[in-house]
């Protein structure tokens, strides 16, 4: 057994380098079947973020599919998805330059099918009986006003779009019954967010194409619904959080609705993208469904009939875009070991296939570092969780009686999470001799409503307090150094980071990606999907601004005396670059140590190889400046 090299922690060199993690890493989303074609979303950092749609044929070859320049990609709500459609090998796409719809049959150029125009296009499904598309689309024609959200019909031959169903401020998930007889969607209004408060809607449809009879199935105030389908027998199911948990349900044919499998688990997801499944049908009476138990994915049969369930076998812990085909399963998975993949199941045999990874490289286990999850004791007397991981190089140990430095993750959304999967940015981290946590912290999606209501007018105390006491925990059980703690987050995850080192001493540095610092800023300066966000999270603008101005950093610089990185995009919609700014031009002239730097080519998030490279790499120089001058 070769013997390890004496290295401080935070020093300790790695194989896994920016350079790999760009360069062998993709994107994975949006699996779907086409008859015995299996089709996927792949984001290419190396291609400069472009998503292209890949296929494995019936024959077992794979072939990308998308040409370039085109980039399979919406910007409804900014977030995007549900940005395809595949039917008998005819896809119909959003192409994120110009937001048109476009048709592409295999190995011919896509055709436009909708002019161009200040619509944009998501969530779509095929009425083929009456040769049209249905589709969410938000209309930006009126610079003066808010975008309007709708659901619309585009025709397959002249690609003339007609209004649907109109007057909610947003819509999601329209979905046809198998007659084409019926139409059910989600809809849901200002302050709200899809996770607060949705409504589920029934409608029949005329030989017209137009809608009546329009019912009010479930939803309404504290309860969010998500993913409406129909069984091959035409009743409709849904996923609702009524009962605390995102739970499966069914409208029965007199208009009753039904509980299938109560369980303390998550059948379901905040809709921040389109597009997203956690359940499918593999026949009338059995759904294939994955639901989310202490952060941690299950994969099941759920049999309609007898309600009952029974869980499949499989080495995945983080499974998502659920899709159902008879007895033929696709998925995106992974686990603390396996890279997210685009995994086939066959339920009959428990076989698993893995069809394309986000990750070639070959890493060693002894570079790894496996996540522990811990619960900690935080404020008012309650408990929080997170994902620990140690530091890890089977090369490297460190001098006796020294503890590693540790680098508390805070999520964005903020109503997101984290989960457990093999994720090499965390392991670029805990190979050089870090410690790493990440916070599933009170507001995070996985733990059932209450759980995530913490949040509710306490964004930037719950969160805060919760990434600071977690870090606390692990100083006082003896696992880091209290002297070296840092806290690093993007957009959401980017205030609490901000706000933490603001208003508490307890972190010694940090570093802010496209982060909040004035919160009446983002009130007043942002895109409509989250234009209401921070009535619950904070309160009521301008009505409450003076919370707004107590829980925002840029008004308390002379608070803030620690070291701060700042990565931003210029291109930002969501949290504007003049946000990051602000916060800089203070810290310079107080004299703190400050890092910025800008991508001019990038928005909310960064999605070209480069820029991710940039940012990984001046962060990590930041904290060795830090600690160790």
């Amino acid at each position: 057994m070769t013997p390890t090299t004496i290295a401080n922690y935070g020093t300790w060199r790695s194989s896994i380098t920016s350079d790999s993690i760009v360069s062998g890493t993709i994107g994975l989303s949006a699996v779907k079947f086409d008859d015995n074609d299996r089709y996927w979303l792949e984001s290419r950092p190396s291609e400069g973020g472009r998503s292209t749609l890949v296929c494995l044929n019936e024959d077992g070859t794979t072939e990308d599919i998308t040409p370039k320049p085109f980039n399979v990609r919406s910007r409804v709500h900014e977030y995007g998805g549900g940005a395809f459609l595949i039917h008998e090998s005819i896809i119909y796409f959003t192409n994120f330059t110009d937001q048109r719809i476009y048709v592409h049959k295999k190995g011919e150029t896509p055709q436009p099918l909708t002019a161009e125009s200040s619509l944009r296009y998501a969530d779509f499904v095929l009425d083929k009986s009456r040769h049209r598309l249905i589709s969410v689309a938000e209309d930006h024609s009126n610079n003066n006003t808010e975008p309007e959200n709708k659901l619309v019909s585009i025709d397959l031959t002249t690609g003339e779009v007609k209004n649907l169903v109109t007057g909610a401020d947003f819509y999601t998930s329209p979905r046809l019954s198998p007659d084409n007889s019926q139409l059910a969607w989600i809809a849901w209004h200002h302050p709200n967010m899809p996770w607060d408060t949705t409504e589920l809607y029934l409608a029949n449809i005329n030989p017209d194409g137009n809608l009546t009879d329009i019912t009010l199935v479930a939803g309404g105030k504290n309860e969010s619904i998500c993913q409406p389908e129909f069984s091959p027998d035409g009743v409709l199911y849904f996923s609702s959080d009524r009962r605390n948990w995102w739970n499966i349900y069914r409208r029965e044919k007199d208009g009753n609705i039904e509980s299938l499998y109560p369980l303390d688990a998550e059948f379901g997801y905040p809709h921040w993208v389109f597009g997203e499944s956690v359940y499918g049908f593999a026949d009338e009476n059995t759904i294939i469904c994955t639901y989310n138990q202490d952060g941690i994915s299950h994969l099941a049969s759920l049999d309609t009939h007898n309600k009952s369930l029974t869980d499949l076998n499989i080495p995945f812990t983080n499974i998502a875009y659920l899709e159902v085909q008879r007895d033929q399963i696709l998925f995106t998975g992974g686990s603390p070991t396996q890279p997210t993949s685009v995994v086939q199941l066959d339920v009959a045999t428990g076989e698993t296939k893995i069809l394309q990874q986000s990750s070639n490289l070959d890493i060693d286990k002894g570079y790894l570092s496996q996540p522990q999850q811990i619960e900690f004791p935080t404020s008012n007397g309650k408990t929080a969780f997170a994902w620990y991981y140690p530091p890890q190089n089977k090369d490297f140990s460190a001098p006796e009686d020294t503890l590693p430095p540790l680098l508390v993750k805070s999520h964005g959304g903020p109503t997101a999470a984290t989960t457990a999967s093999y994720n090499l940015r965390i392991q670029y981290w805990t190979s050089r001799g870090f410690a790493f946590v990440d916070v599933n912290y009170g507001g995070s999606t996985g733990y059932g409503r209450d759980y995530r209501q913490r949040l509710n007018k306490n964004w930037g105390i719950v969160d805060v307090e919760d990434c600071i006491n977690v870090a606390k925990y692990l100083a006082k059980q003896g696992e880091v150094d209290e002297n070296k703690l840092a806290i690093s987050g993007g957009s959401a995850g980017g205030y609490t980071t901000l706000a933490a080192l603001t208003f508490y001493d307890t972190f010694k540095a940090g570093a802010s990606y496209y982060g909040v610092s004035d919160l009446e800023a983002l009130a007043k300066d942002t895109h409509k999907f989250e234009s209401r966000y921070l009535d619950n999270l904070i309160g009521k603008y301008p009505e409450e601004k003076a919370i707004y101005q107590a829980r925002s950093p840029i008004n308390y610089i002379e608070k803030l005396s620690c070291p701060v990185a700042f990565f931003q995009g210029l291109e930002d919609k969501i949290v504007p670059p003049n946000q990051a700014e602000m916060m800089v031009k203070a810290l310079e002239k107080k004299g703190i140590k400050t890092l910025y730097v800008t991508f001019p080519d990038e928005s909310h998030g960064f999605r070209k190889a480069e820029n991710i490279k940039r940012a990984l790499d001046n962060e990590l120089e930041f904290y060795t400046f830090i600690f160790n001058s």
